[in-house]
């Protein structure tokens, strides 16, 4: 069932989306070389924490047996680690790397979501247009998050945009409905044809994430249950925001 948010909840979103874009900057302010993705996980949670809101990703169910819930107030994900990177002491960033950060904001009852690739010190020319494009896709397909298209109206113009720089997504995992809860109806390919699924309506709060990789879209994933990695070792790419449909243009609620 995909939920429409009165405006008493839509303030409610945006306020958690604020926080997490709160805390999204001040994890790129603390990205350097030699930075743990532990220490980048605690400035998210204490950013979050310090604005009433608390990581909804901390603690989340894994739903597999023998794999523990989510231990990390963020997904921080290095290089070929496509998502759900579990933050460590023993993961260092080094010049050259990318690392894409994925954090979810919980407050008063509404989740805020949003991905971003960060460069850590000078990184390749082919890095740089990898996590270009990537952000470029998400905007790509919110130009057509309006009342009236059609899901599969985003979900083709990401996947077009992305294929034509001659980039793959993945389509094992897509964006989802967000509010109550942190994964919502409707799930949101990254792919797909346009003028197919469901109808856009205002009040719709939708989590749209293109990931990209620049090689092979096969995938594999880590031994730790969670992380999912690229199976080339390829560069992989993530920009997510939280999107709210209205009667005209869609308003991009995790970007201040």
């Amino acid at each position: 069932m995909v939920y429409i948010k009165s405006k008493h909840e839509i303030d409610k979103m945006k306020e958690a989306c604020r926080i997490a874009n709160l805390a999204q900057k001040a994890v790129e302010r603390a990205i350097r070389p030699g930075i743990s993705t532990l220490e980048l996980d605690k400035i998210a949670e204490a950013t979050m924490r310090e604005n009433g809101a608390i990581p909804a990703e901390k603690g989340y169910p894994s739903g597999m047996k023998g794999v523990p819930d989510f231990p990390g107030s963020i997904c921080a994900s290095i290089n070929d680690n496509i998502i759900h990177g579990i933050p460590s002491k023993h993961a260092i960033l080094l010049e050259g790397d990318i690392i894409s950060v994925d954090l979810v904001a919980y407050k008063d009852g509404f989740n805020g979501d949003c991905a971003r690739t960060y460069f850590v010190g000078n990184v390749s020319d082919r890095a740089k247009r990898l996590v270009d494009v990537t952000k470029q896709a998400f905007f790509e397909g919110i130009k057509y998050a309006k009342k009236g298209n059609r899901l599969g109206d985003i979900s083709h113009a990401i996947g077009s945009f992305v294929e034509k720089n001659g980039y793959n997504v993945i389509k094992e995992f897509e964006g989802h409905g967000i509010g109550r809860q942190m994964h919502e109806e409707p799930g949101i390919p990254n792919y797909g044809k346009a003028g197919r699924g469901i109808r856009l309506e205002p009040g719709m709060t939708l989590a749209i994430e293109p990931m990209v990789v620049e090689k092979s879209p096969e995938i594999c994933q880590g031994d730790d249950g969670w992380s999912i990695w690229t199976l080339d070792e390829g560069l992989s790419a993530h920009y997510e925001n939280t999107i709210l449909i209205t009667e005209k243009e869609p308003e991009i609620l995790t970007l201040l």
